[in-house]
């Protein structure tokens, strides 16, 4: 019984469309197309998919006539409507590349290829799995853009139905939809699906949210009709004195999304919303924009700061347009957009344009620089087996929003909201990024975190210096993927035997953090998975690779773990073994186990426990005995459970005789915020002799500080001097314990 697919209304009803309501708009459609060859794309769709549903309970080939219709209302060319017929039949049909090649050609098989999902590979994780298909999708669309368009469509169609899955699908889906194809339809330029797919996305994502707003929206539909209406009839008037004929004027009320992101991220009022109403006037020609600006702010009085010439500077995805917000008779401001009727049609349709109103872009879009961004994503991601990593890059290189900003010889950087002085000056070139020192804004020093801001000019300080190169830590600072890969690239190529060591000491102190140790002389058959995933020869690749951030050791630890359990775990003693063996202290760690000989013995990290806490043992796969406090929260909601009850075993503190018995501790210090207060700290622990292994600290709202610090004492006696050192401290507040 499914006791997730819990009932939700559509967003809307959607025509079902058959395959005689795509042939009446091919012969409608002014554009030439091979019928032929389309039909008989369907009947071949059509046989395979013959005894296949959808989860609505309709025949699955309403998906791919849909499919096909979509991209049929945005233009596009015979063989990518035959590849969206057959999108699905060599992943979900005993159908191959071969046949739809021997039938209907090499373009029409590539781009079925493109959408296909890969096969299952045994050594991928679900999460690889997925990341190796976003991987391939991108691909293929640096080869073919028409790959990115059908699988568009294609989502667009399964959202459109989404309500009838499972809740939790739908949540993934949704998700997905909102991280990946959203941005994609958006740097594409395909204001339509990008729209639609954003909105069905947060529909399912906050329905409460979604329905708020469309409430809102509907008891202000009334007066906002009439305001657009007044609005257009008032520049029509005025505009039929420069203009015969007078251009188009059209109305535009902002996404419910768009609504959402103002109104709940921002915590705006909707009545603060100034572009939620939206005229849009379409000229003739660039000179006309201008002209209709003019009388636009002759007409109503623009507000300050709300001026964008997107005409002088294009949006990365080509988008053109003047905005301008200016405020009525009324006192209700409003949007108005002047464009061309060809930024209009880029505007509406972006790259696919070139299928509906050009000629189309045929075969390799490798020189197309609207493209590069696909290729840039590719190339920084191509190690990484990480979804949430390769997710992360597509949202921060394609954000919706981006800002400019110029060299001091007037050239304009465009670059994603966020991005630092770093990304600005790789963005300008590689070897600018490699030898920058420092960088001024508007002729002022900067850091190197510094966020760049519309309109603000940068100069990026250079060094000559032989050896200079980029620092780690700017991998943690830059936002942009082009940046990370440079940098990455870098240390590479120039610092190998450096990350050698970096990657190495990495490791062993992870193995030595997770109570791993494997012999030298099987490090390298224990680690030949993961050197394979990541296309390594050697343990020294393998090493590098963790030195520069290609492999992220916090991604591939579980796996780690649980192949050092099942290589080298140490067998647990059952309670029938454990009558039979007395007890016996273990020398090292200051702890007497009853009931086991000689085994390992650490301290639970959950709870950090020290001499003089009451603790308790519990027998680990393959780790010996962890040791925590009575009242740890993980002993208190585990000691009863049937599966871990006998597990539990009796310890307790031996006498330490000597200085050598110290154990870790974390404190928690709450004080007034202030210059200095680190030091303080710092200063007063070195004073007792205090070995301080990290610290970290962070702004509170209420203007105070904490910080965390992590410890070396040897019990709760000289535990409790240190805390009483530590509240002597000025504007100290607290001093407690962490469980951490």
């Amino acid at each position: 019984m499914d006791n997730d697919r819990t009932p939700i209304a559509p967003l809307r009803e959607y025509p079902v469309y058959t395959v005689d309501a795509l042939i009446q708009k091919i012969l409608d459609d002014d554009k030439q197309y091979d019928l032929s060859k389309i039909v008989s794309a369907y009947e071949t769709a059509d046989h395979y998919h013959a005894d296949q549903k959808r989860e609505s309970g309709e025949p699955y080939i309403t998906h791919p006539v849909t499919v096909a219709y979509i991209l049929l209302e945005l233009g596009m060319d015979t063989d990518t409507i035959c590849a969206a017929l057959l999108h699905d039949v060599v992943e979900d049909t005993d159908c191959t590349l071969e046949e739809i090649q021997k039938k209907f050609g090499a373009d029409v098989a590539m781009l079925v290829n493109g959408v296909t999902k890969l096969e299952k590979v045994e050594i991928f994780t679900k999460d690889e799995q997925k990341a190796e298909n976003i991987r391939k999708i991108l691909l293929a669309m640096s080869e073919d853009i028409r790959v990115i368009i059908i699988k568009l469509a294609d989502r667009l169609h399964n959202m459109r139905t989404l309500h009838y899955c499972r809740d939790e699908k739908r949540r993934v889906i949704a998700h997905e939809t909102m991280n990946i194809y959203a941005p994609i339809a958006h740097r594409l330029g395909i204001r339509s699906i990008k729209d639609e797919l954003e909105d069905l996305a947060f529909y399912f994502l906050d329905p409460y949210a979604y329905a708020e707003i469309e409430r809102q929206m509907k008891l202000r539909k009334e007066a906002r009709s009439k305001l657009i209406d007044d609005i257009k009839y008032k520049i029509e008037t005025r505009l039929a004195n420069d203009f015969d004929p007078v251009p188009l004027i059209e109305g535009r009320v902002k996404s419910n999304y768009g609504i959402y992101k103002k109104v709940f991220r921002d915590g705006k009022e909707i009545d603060q919303i100034y572009d939620r109403y939206a005229v849009r006037i379409i000229v003739n020609t660039v000179t006309e924009c201008y002209n209709v600006l003019g009388i636009i702010h002759d007409m109503f009085k623009p507000i300050p700061n709300r001026f964008k010439d997107y005409i002088s500077t294009p949006k990365p995805n080509m988008y053109q347009s003047l905005h301008t917000t200016v405020i009525g008779r009324q006192g209700i401001p409003f949007e108005v957009q002047i464009r061309t009727w060809e930024m209009h049609r880029t505007a509406e349709y972006g790259i696919a344009a070139h299928w509906k109103y050009k000629e189309g872009v045929r075969g390799s879009s490798k020189d197309d620089n609207r493209l590069a961004w696909i290729r840039q994503i590719i190339e920084s991601q191509q190690e990484s087996n990480d979804v949430e990593e390769i997710v992360r890059a597509i949202k921060n290189d394609l954000a919706p929003e981006d800002v400019f900003a110029f060299t001091p010889k007037g050239d304009m950087i465009s670059l994603p909201v966020g991005s630092t002085v770093i990304d600005f000056a790789y963005a300008i070139h590689t070897e600018v990024g490699h030898r920058m020192v420092g960088a001024k804004v508007d002729k002022k020093m900067v850091s190197f975190d510094y966020q760049i801001k519309t309109g603000e000019i940068i100069e990026i300080l250079t060094t000559n210096a032989d050896g200079h190169g980029p620092s780690r830590s700017w991998l943690n600072i830059c936002k942009t993927n082009e940046a990370k890969s440079k940098i990455r690239s870098w240390f590479k190529k120039e610092r190998r035997e450096e990350n050698i060591f970096e990657g190495r000491s990495a490791l062993e102190r992870e193995f030595k953090r997770n109570m791993m140790r494997v012999p030298e002389d099987e490090l390298e058959d224990f680690l030949s998975l993961d050197m394979h995933r990541h296309n390594c020869d050697t343990l020294d690749d393998f090493f590098a690779a963790i030195g520069y951030g290609g492999v992220q050791l916090s991604k591939v630890m579980q796996r780690l773990k649980m192949e050092y359990n099942k290589r080298y775990g140490e067998k647990i003693i059952s309670n029938v073994e454990m009558k039979d063996i007395k007890p016996r202290s273990k020398n090292s760690s200051g702890v007497i186990v009853d009931g086991i000989d000689d085994c390992v013995v650490k301290f639970a990290q959950c709870c950090n426990p020290l001499p003089g806490d009451e603790i308790v043992g519990f027998i680990t796969r393959g780790h010996g005995i962890s040791v925590h406090k009575c009242d740890c929260p993980n002993y208190q909601r585990q000691k009863d459970m049937p599966d871990s009850e006998s597990r539990w075993v009796s310890v307790k503190w031996a006498e330490v005789k000597d200085s050598r018995g110290y154990f870790k501790t974390t404190l928690d210090i709450i004080a007034v915020d202030r210059i200095g207060l680190l030091a303080d700290v710092s200063s007063a622990l070195a004073m007792i002799n205090i070995y301080i292994h990290e610290s970290v600290s962070r702004e509170l709202k209420n203007g105070n500080a904490i910080l965390t610090v992590t410890v070396s004492v040897a019990g709760m006696e000289q535990l409790a001097g240190v805390i009483a050192k530590l509240k002597k401290i000025k504007n100290v507040i607290s001093v407690e314990r962490s469980g951490k």
